[in-house]
């Protein structure tokens, strides 16, 4: 039985974290090119893509290092993943949403994430799942939870007040002022 009350195994807790991430980038994908609103949408997706790879490169990886058949290449390409999306966010940084390269840069990260989360739940979770037991994968599960509370949430509902995205692309930040994103789609001043 799990440790914490109410806590999943990883690949549930990983699938519903992947779920809210492409109900965020389909928000972003709903507004209009242009838009003011997209740069805060915009941050808060790579929030939500920072912490989210953040755990998995904390406890998905080693595990499936640990316990998985050719669970080191699988990891390292999934890390690879994780570096080619830094990068691209690295390059929305500054780009403002009436700028051209903007939805192309977007559209980039946007194809990337869906094809790595595609590959996960398709390749890598059946093949932890038959590695492990369901202890462990409950364990895991609540170590992911625990995580993904201690990392931070966006500070500010004013797309005004969106700081450059570089600032949440480095590990450990805690700062739990904010909304948070776990009421996120549908929530505060910022809906349509």
């Amino acid at each position: 039985m799990p440790s914490d009350r109410g806590s999943r195994d990883v690949i549930d807790v990983l699938t519903r974290d992947h779920r809210r991430v492409k109900e965020m980038f389909v928000r972003v994908i709903a507004l209009p090119p242009g838009d003011s609103r997209r740069r805060y949408f915009v941050a808060s997706v790579i929030t939500e893509l920072m912490r989210h790879a953040l755990t998995e490169e904390m406890y998905l990886y080693p595990a499936v290092r640990a316990h998985v058949p050719d669970g080191d290449r699988l990891a390292a390409e999934k890390i690879a993943d994780h570096a080619l999306a830094r990068q691209t966010i690295n390059e929305l940084d500054g780009l403002d949403p009436s700028d051209a390269r903007f939805d192309e840069v977007f559209g980039r990260l946007f194809g990337t994430t869906q094809e790595h989360l595609a590959d996960e739940e398709t390749n890598l979770f059946p093949r932890l799942a038959g590695a492990c037991d369901t202890t462990m994968l409950h364990d895991l599960g609540t170590k992911v939870e625990r995580a993904n509370r201690a990392t931070p949430v966006w500070p500010s509902v004013e797309p005004a007040d969106v700081p450059p995205l570089h600032g949440w692309s480095r590990p450990g930040l805690t700062d739990h002022s904010g909304p948070g994103l776990d009421g996120w789609p549908g929530s505060g001043p910022l809906t349509r």
